[in-house]
């Protein structure tokens, strides 16, 4: 194998690794949605992000920037510091 076989390796790893990050992200946002008995509509509404964005976002599907995690915090009651370290723990 040569040095861009290897290259290509790693970043199929990295990859891999973006997307556990966005699944646990996702998996924390709707244990703490859901026990705040909030429906998707219910919470996109109160976090001001439209309601298939709060769909992907706990499948994992969509990157989350740090305006949305924030706007998304706040809707849950959780300091985003928080929000992280629960997602952290489904890693």
């Amino acid at each position: 194998m040569n040095g861009l076989h290897y290259a290509i390796i790693a970043l199929m790893g990295k990859d891999s690794k973006i997307n556990t990050i966005k699944k646990a992200f996702g998996i924390a946002v709707r244990r703490k949605r859901h026990k705040m008995n909030l429906s998707q509509e219910d919470f996109a509404n109160r976090a001001d992000i439209h309601r298939t964005y709060v769909s992907s976002i706990e499948l994992g599907k969509v990157d989350v920037g740090i305006s949305v995690a924030y706007k998304i915090a706040a809707a849950l009651n959780t300091p985003l510091n928080l929000l992280i370290k629960e997602a952290e723990k489904n890693l």
